[in-house]
């Protein structure tokens, strides 16, 4: 199916066009017609098929049929900084001969700017891409009205409602009009999370990917047998001069081990950049802006990058810490691999780590191989 056999507004088509969005996958072809139906909607399908235009385009020709005149009209949730600047960024490309106004409303950013923008008239918001925290402290503030709201996105639904996020995302329904239509989107959905659904919820339209289907088509996955923690740094090392790559991610559990292993590579004379949600808003962005250009090669990482993010030059995924869950190594390996290109995932995997590891492969009904000396050849 095409974009313009929906009943999409002109100018609309041209930012599609402009995007060089061709044909639907298959959840944007579900998913469109019950967004623009009005009704609430759970999409659970594999990272990097496009969730994100399957809301942002449906809502778009909403804007554009009913003018917001100066009120926001929709909020869009996300988890981690990163992915509501770049949910902003997607939504700004679509709606860019449209006027479409967006604010991306998250922490480690100057609060007078986001009360200044939400409060002002020139213009008018009319979505917002946000994190929780900074969201719900602009509603209490009453400078983000809610009254306006029409829907209501929670993308990356799964981390969105768990500990920790869970409260103040209901504390933000709370605020919104009783009619509000509510979308959820994520990769991975648990059963506890669709069962906290129904507590918001009026009878969504369910589009599941099943459990077997979710590893990802094009992405190779291997691992690496290393029979204690501390001959992972070798085996990594040596990976660098037997890989020829574009960009790759490196995965680890914790922020500490980020600024151990990158200061490791450092010493031994590579050069990679590290990121994690302790630094600075500022640094996070440079350092996200300089892997986007090209400018970084390798970036060390926790799991704040596991989610939705986008870099079209990312063909390698090392878990250089098998995750904690299940539902996160589907994250992690997505990011490699994205609409359909070929990526590679390698998991470097101690004696204690592989029961987790054979524990994903089992969940998932996927094969995981030791890595072939010849990788290279396979690739």
């Amino acid at each position: 199916m095409r974009f313009d056999e929906l009943d999409f507004e002109p100018s609309l088509i041209d930012g599609i066009d402009a995007m060089n969005f061709q044909e639907m996958t298959p959840v944007q072809e579900k998913a469109m017609p019950v967004v623009m139906e009005g009704k609430d909607l759970i999409a659970c399908a594999q990272t990097g098929t496009g969730k994100t235009a399957a809301y942002l385009l449906p809502l778009i020709n909403q804007l554009l049929r009913k003018p917001s005149h100066n009120k926001v009209r929709a909020i869009i949730m996300a988890p981690t900084r990163e992915l509501a600047q770049q949910i902003q960024k997607v939504c700004l490309a679509l709606g860019r001969n449209m006027n479409v106004q967006v604010h991306a409303c998250i922490g480690g950013t100057n609060l007078r700017e986001d009360l200044r923008t939400l409060t002002g008239t020139g213009g008018g918001i009319q979505i917002v891409s946000g994190t929780p925290g900074r969201v719900f402290d602009m509603i209490c503030r009453k400078s983000l009205n809610t009254r306006g709201i029409r829907m209501m996105v929670m993308d990356e639904a799964d981390d969105m409602l768990r500990e920790g996020f869970k409260e103040k995302m209901f504390d933000i329904y709370r605020y919104l009009p009783p009619r509000t239509q509510v979308v959820l989107c994520s990769a991975t959905l648990t059963p506890q999370v669709l069962e906290l659904t129904e507590k918001f919820m009026t009878d969504p339209v369910r589009i599941l990917v099943k459990r077997d289907e979710l590893t990802l088509e094009g992405i190779k996955q291997y691992f690496v047998a290393v029979e204690k923690e501390g001959y992972k740094f070798d085996t990594l090392t040596d990976l660098y001069d037997t890989l020829t790559i574009t960009q790759a991610v490196v995965f680890c559990n914790t922020r500490a081990k980020v600024d151990w292993l990158a200061a490791q590579l450092r010493k031994a004379n590579f050069t990679v950049s590290s990121m994690h949600g302790d630094m600075p808003q500022t640094e996070r962005d440079e350092i996200m802006n300089q892997f986007r250009r090209g400018d970084s090669r390798v970036l060390i990482t926790t799991d704040v990058w596991a989610r939705g993010i986008d870099v079209t030059q990312v063909s390698l995924v090392i878990n250089y810490d098998v995750p904690n869950n299940r539902e996160q190594y589907i994250h992690r390996i997505g990011r490699s691999g994205r609409f359909g290109r070929k990526g590679l995932a390698i998991n470097l995997v101690t004696d204690e780590e592989m029961p987790i590891l054979r524990d994903i492969e089992m969940f998932y009904a996927t094969q995981i191989d030791e890595m072939p000396t010849d990788l290279q050849d396979s690739m």
